[in-house]
């Protein structure tokens, strides 16, 4: 119902992702003021792995969508229950950091109750999950 347009600033630009709007309804581990700033996700597989294991993370989750895929790169959509709001979820791989940037952002409104926020550190507690069982 409230699905928006996709956003045309979606994916890599120089190895940045797209910094956030001036509202907060968005994070961005590159973000470098308090608002947007979320800490990426970390690992400790091969890259392969944990793009792998990154996926599986995301699909456990409800009214999920991944658009694009790539080897260091990785775009989905996740749909509110209620209204069908949809937010733009993206993840980068850094190779030479073993770190994976993201960038959670609303496509309608101004606050998102810290939903896309909320979402992010849950994909980081089941990413964590997956890669410890690595071991």
């Amino acid at each position: 119902m409230f699905a928006g347009k996709r956003p045309t600033n979606i994916g890599i630009e120089s190895g940045k992702l797209a910094p956030c709007p001036g509202t907060p309804n968005c994070v961005n581990s590159q973000s470098q003021d308090a608002l947007h700033k979320i800490e990426p996700l970390t690992y400790n597989s091969t890259p392969q792995q944990a793009i792998a294991n990154l996926k599986t993370a995301i699909q456990s989750l409800e009214r999920t969508q991944i658009i694009t895929e790539s080897d260091n790169y990785l775009y989905a959509e996740f749909t509110s229950k209620l209204m069908g709001f949809v937010d733009d979820v993206e993840f980068f791989i850094d190779k030479s950091a073993n770190i994976i940037d993201v960038r959670s952002a609303s496509r309608l409104g101004q606050s998102d109750l810290g939903v896309n926020r909320k979402r992010i550190e849950m994909i980081r507690e089941k990413f964590k999950e997956l890669q410890s069982n690595l071991k």
